[in-house]
Order: structure tokens, then C-alpha cells, then sequence
């Protein structure tokens, strides 16, 4: 007699034949995410993490003329003997934006100063530890210097015509650097995406009420907010669906409207109450609705009109899960950049970290340096999904692929860590 009920697909298998692996879902995201097409000229101050829209080149050199990389003096090389010192009269001294204006001749130097423009007759700086300075202020140099040491010569950092910055960057405080040594005042950049986002569920309370029986207060919208307001884009607060099939569809079609990006959390599973995939199937269309991961095995993607949806799940942790593996990727491709790979770093477990093969799975944990100063790593403590605090005390993620059967103390696990920690 089998006294065993048959189970439907659920989030407690180690895999389903209609879930997707992580690497395919982000394929399937990068190839259906189209980036912005607007763009704005903006000062370079406020182009910082924008992306480019143009390949930026070079209107000059960088140095524009040779200069002295050192506080020393600037002599003719010829002027030295091999193997004696010889004693050069100074003539004077070149500073940073204000030019020796004579011509440095034979038995002369220059006193230079760092970034001063390399004088007439001059091709070699020795720095001032280098020298003697007599009591008659004759400078004293040996023969141990090479022509053209200490001197940034014009066009060593960018030439002019090179193109210094290609189109599509996310752009770093290096390149605003960058720009400002060409003397670019502007630049043109990829418009920031508009994301709305909105949490479901009859049971959400907003903040700063008495909780009421049966209710929860809505925290996922509060960790969007966090992780959105860290990224380059303009948000829509939506606020809290309740699980109406009408007033999901109306919401649904009143975000492809106003977004670039809609990100759900909540009501994508296969609950009775779960309205988001039957409204974006009538809205628009389902791409996939199931990957091989833990937590956040119910995700769906779509697309409604012009506008990608992103349907993650409910539980807290999941939802800061996915939104890193999978929204800021996409995110990435419609800002007008290219999708990364995430960083991951080699670390030693602490601890056994229980696993079963069939979906990659990310446990929370907290990464600290050895007396080796190399990466060691151990869980927050209890992994459910529910349990936010396991974010809010971890640093990184532990990457387990979906191939992995468990993990023992001391054995070596990749790391991911979070950008928000």
C-alpha cells in the first residue's frame, strides 16, 4: 500500500525540468534588454557612474609639453663626464606655471620645480637628493643620471586624436579626472533608465502604524529603495498592490507607461492569490518564470510593450538575492553598459555548509582576513529567506554552484561580495 501523497513541483526540489540555470537566465536577460536611447549633455561633475553615449578623443596632448616629474634641477645631459663630477652655475628657477624663459647653456642648470615646463637647452632632470650645493651655490652632479630621466614628456599620458574613453562606459572618478585634463567641461550621456517597483500582498502594512493580526509590515520596498537609490537611475514608488487580478493589470499597465524597468516582489509563485504572471501574460508576455537558484527560485521575466518586468519573490532575502543577480545585471544593459560578470573571490569555508546538487545557491556570510591576509568566510547564521537580518549582517555571498554537493571546513568557496555592505 503506498502511503505516500504525490508532491507537486515545489521550491523543496532540488530541481524541476522547467526551471533555468542562473548563466541561461542571464543570457535570456541580456539578449531581450534594449538600452536607452535618449541622452543628455551634461556637466562632466554630474556625469559620474552615467555611461557614455560617445567615444571621447583626445582634442590634446596630455602632457601638453614636456614637464619635470621631480624637484630637482634641469641640465644638458652632454654637460656631464663619465666617471667625475662636474659643478654647473645656476641660472634660475622653473616653476610650475611660470616658465624659465632663458636658454640654459653650457656649465648651466636650472633649479626646476614638479610639473614646471622643461627650460631651453635642457633634456634631463636630476632630482635635488642627487646633487651637492656648494658654499659659492654652484651645483655639484656626477656622471650617474641618463638623458631624459624625471621628465614627463608631452604626450605621455594620452596623445592627441586618441580616443581615451570608448562609448557605453559607466564612468569612474578616474575618468571625470581624465576628462578635465583635456579640458572637456561636458559630455554626452546615456539618459538614467526610470525603474518603478511595487510590493503585493493583502497582508503589507506601510511603516509607522500599529501592526495589526494576521499583518506584516512591507519591508521589501525598503530594500529596493536602498538598493535602487545606490544606482544611477530615476525611481517610481508604486506602494503595495493588494492580490486584486484588476487592480494588478492596472497597475501593471500604468508602469510600462512611466518605466524603463518594473520590479514586483511578491505574488509570482503558484499561490491562489499569486495575480503578476496571469496580468503580464495578458499585458504582454512571459520570457521565464522559474530559475535554479536558492532563494529566489520564482522570478519572473517579461515584457510589457517596451518596458521589462522583473517579478521577484516575496521573501526579504530573495528579493535582495535576485535584485543583485539578476536587476542590477539588467539594469547594467538598458544604461547603455555591457553586463558584468560578478566578482567572485576564493575563500576558506569556516564551517560545513550543507548542500544538495541541482541549483546554485547563495548563503549569506561574513568574509574577514587571516593572519595570511587571505579570505576566510562563515555563515550569519540561520540561511531561511525570511530571516533579513542574515543580510543585514553578512558582507558577501557564498557562492555554491549547482553541481555542489556540501562544503567541509577548510575547503575553498567562492565569494561574492555585496556592494551595499
Amino acid at each position: 500500500m503506498n502511503n505516500k501523497i504525490p508532491h507537486q513541483p515545489s521550491c523543496a526540489d532540488p530541481f524541476e525540468e522547467d526551471m533555468i540555470s542562473l548563466s541561461e537566465a542571464l543570457t535570456r536577460i541580456e539578449g531581450r534588454v534594449v538600452p536607452v536611447h535618449a541622452c543628455e549633455r551634461l556637466p562632466i561633475r554630474q556625469c559620474l557612474n552615467r555611461v557614455n553615449n560617445e567615444a571621447v578623443k583626445s582634442p590634446l596632448n596630455v602632457p601638453p609639453l614636456p614637464n619635470s616629474a621631480m624637484d630637482g634641477y634641469a641640465i644638458a645631459i652632454d654637460s656631464l663626464v663619465a666617471d667625475s663630477i662636474v659643478e654647473l652655475e645656476d641660472i634660475g628657477t622653473a616653476y610650475a606655471g611660470v616658465p624659465f624663459k632663458q636658454d640654459c647653456g653650457p656649465g648651466q642648470c636650472v633649479r626646476i620645480m614638479t610639473g614646471a615646463l622643461i627650460p631651453a637647452g635642457t633634456d634631463t632632470v636630476v632630482m635635488q637628493e642627487q646633487v651637492q650645493v656648494g658654499a659659492d651655490g654652484r651645483i655639484r652632479i656626477d656622471s650617474d643620471h641618463r638623458g631624459g630621466q624625471n621628465i614627463r614628456q608631452a604626450g605621455e599620458d594620452v596623445q592627441q586624436g586618441e580616443v581615451v574613453i570608448e562609448a557605453g562606459v559607466r564612468l569612474s572618478p578616474a575618468d571625470l579626472g581624465v576628462l578635465a585634463s583635456l579640458g572637456l567641461s561636458q559630455l554626452q550621456v546615456k539618459r538614467k533608465p526610470v525603474v518603478a517597483f511595487f510590493s503585493t500582498g493583502d497582508e503589507l502594512m506601510s511603516v509607522g502604524k500599529p501592526l495589526e493580526p494576521g499583518m506584516i509590515y512591507d519591508s521589501n520596498r525598503y530594500s529596493l529603495y536602498g538598493m535602487l537609490a545606490q544606482l544611477p537611475v530615476d525611481v517610481l514608488d508604486l506602494g503595495v498592490v493588494r492580490d486584486n487580478p484588476e487592480s494588478m493589470r492596472e497597475v501593471l499597465a500604468d508602469a510600462a507607461e512611466r518605466a524603463d524597468l518594473i520590479i514586483s516582489t511578491g505574488g509570482v509563485s503558484v499561490g491562489e492569490a499569486d495575480y503578476i504572471k496571469p496580468a503580464l501574460e495578458d499585458l504582454g508576455n512571459t520570457e521565464f518564470w522559474k530559475i535554479a537558484i536558492k532563494p529566489g527560485r520564482p522570478l519572473t521575466f517579461g515584457q510589457i510593450g517596451s518596458s521589462i518586468f522583473m517579478g521577484l519573490p516575496g521573501n526579504p532575502v530573495a528579493v535582495m538575492v535576485t535584485f543583485s543577480q539578476f536587476v542590477a545585471p539588467a539594469i547594467e544593459v538598458l544604461s547603455g553598459a555591457s553586463m558584468r560578470p560578478p566578482r567572485l573571490v576564493t575563500a576558506r569555508s569556516l564551517e560545513r555548509l550543507r548542500k544538495k546538487p541541482g541549483r546554485t545557491e547563495f548563503q549569506r556570510g561574513i568574509a574577514v582576513l587571516d593572519e595570511n591576509n587571505r579570505w576566510q568566510v562563515g555563515r550569519t547564521g540561520k540561511q531561511g529567506s525570511g530571516i533579513l537580518t542574515s543580510m543585514s549582517r553578512a558582507n558577501c555571498l557564498i557562492v555554491l554552484p549547482d553541481d555542489n554537493a556540501g562544503v567541509e571546513p577548510g575547503d575553498e568557496v567562492s565569494i561574492q561580495f555585496l556592494d551595499w555592505a
